[in-house]
Parts: structure tokens; sequence; C-alpha cells
């Protein structure tokens, strides 16, 4: 006589994590490391999935943010030995996509922009208004470099060199992690570092992603039409909030809009 045990033939879970958002900005509810940890940790273990699925839409931010949350998915992936799976919704830019290559394979929709894999800084340059307003600047340091890129100040261009060695070793960094990811789908003849975007078939031709394909079918494909998601993200606040904070999150909104627009999104 067979028994029937339901718990003992489960359909392969797949947990889902919502990657969206700016990477490393001051409103509640950003993408960042510390946000992400409990997320991340909870989608690794509990349930014994069978693979965990990244739902990315960023347009990039914080190199350091993305670093981080990038080694702290593959440390879980190694750790639990469960796959990774990325899919790309309307962009993965700049460090949304550092986040897609921590995935094992990268997916996107046709029209997804993917891609600019460079380092940018930029600011704005106040000392002329100051000077037509009658205002002084006055600025005491120790140390040659302590007010280096001051906007309140003529531009130096030693300064300007300072920061392109940053940004030039903050490049090298990123290309490290999509080159040691992506490995030989790369191609070959052509410079996929240069900070352009792409649409997501040239990207696949290019080794960037590995093809067009949605999160549920794709899923369904590899684990079978009975295959279980389950979803998890960084939750947003509460409506009371006062003060400053309502002042924080605006801003921080203002500026993930403005790096969504970079993308013509």
């Amino acid at each position: 006589m067979r028994f029937h045990l339901p718990f003992l033939n489960k359909q392969p879970l797949v947990a889902v994590v919502r990657l969206n958002g700016a990477i490393g900005m001051t409103g509640r509810g950003s993408l960042s490391d510390t946000t992400l940890a409990p997320v991340l940790e909870r989608a690794f273990r509990k349930g014994k999935p069978a693979a965990v699925a990244l739902e990315i839409n960023s347009p990039g931010g914080s190199p350091v943010q993305s670093s981080l949350i990038g080694a702290r998915i593959r440390s879980l992936a190694e750790e639990m030995e469960i796959p990774v799976y990325a899919f790309v919704e309307d962009v993965a830019a700049s460090g949304g996509y550092w986040l897609a290559a921590a995935a094992d394979e990268i997916w996107a929709d046709a029209s997804s922009v993917v891609g600019s894999v460079g380092v940018i800084s930029a600011g704005f340059g106040a000392h002329v208004l100051l000077a037509r307003q009658g205002v002084e600047r006055r600025v005491y340091t120790a140390g040659e470099s302590k007010s280096m890129l001051d906007p309140f100040r003529p531009e130096n261009p030693e300064d300007v060199e300072r920061l392109k060695v940053i940004l030039n070793d903050i490049h090298a960094n990123f290309i490290d992690h999509v080159t040691e990811r992506r490995g030989a789908k790369l191609a070959t003849d052509q410079n996929l570092f240069t900070g352009e975007i792409w649409l997501a078939r040239r990207a696949a031709e290019l080794g960037l992603i590995d093809g067009i394909g949605h999160l549920k079918p794709k899923m369904q494909e590899r684990f079978g039409k009975k295959v279980r998601f389950r979803r998890y993200g960084v939750k947003k606040p509460l409506l009371s909030r006062f003060g400053v904070q309502i002042a924080q999150d605006a801003l921080a909104g203002i500026e993930e809009r403005a790096e969504f627009a970079r993308f013509g999104l």
C-alpha cells in the first residue's frame, strides 16, 4: 500500500529577490548592503530553494555598495550551492549591471538597457556666482589635498588628475568583476568597457547577457511547470514619517529619477 505524503513531494522553489532603484541613495528602502543583507539571507536560506532569481531594475549608483551587494550574493550562492539567475527589467546599467553580473546567468527583455561598464563623477562649480555676489570663500586646511575639488573654488588641474586616477582604479575593479563573472562569454572583438549601453539582443551578442527571457517562463523551463515562487524585497517605510526624513526621501527620489533619466527612462 502506498501513502501519499504531500510534504515529501513539494515542487521546486525559486526565491525571487527584487532589486529596484538606484544603489546607495540616502532614502529609506534604498538598495544598500545593509538593507539587503537580511533580505538575501532569507532568500537563500529559507525553504531550501532550488535557485535564487534576481529581478533587477537599476541604473546604478554607489560602486562600493554595488560591490558589497554583489559579493554577498556570491558568498551566499557558493555557501548554499544555489544557482543565481538575473532578470533585467527596464535597465541594469553601471552598478545595476554589477549586480546582474553576480548571477550565474543574465536574462533580459528585448527592450532592456544593459551595460554602462564605466565610472562617472559629476558636480557643479559655483565660484563665479559667489564672486559676482561679492562672497569671499575662506578655506584653511592642513594637507595640500584636503580641499580637493571644492565646488566653491576654481577648478585645480592637479585635483582633476587625482580624481581621474581614482575613477580609473574603480573602473578597473568593475572590469575585473565583469570579466571574472562572464569569462569566455564576452566578445573579444569590441571594447565593452567604455561606458556604452546596449539593448538586450545586442548585449547578448556581446556576451554581456545570456539571452532574451522572462522570469516565470525561464524558471518553468528549468524547474518544471509547477515550480513555486517566493518573493523577497526591501520593505518600503510606512507613511507615518515626519520632518527631515520626508525631505531626505524626497531628495533621494529626485536623485534616483535623475539616474534613470540618463538611460531615457
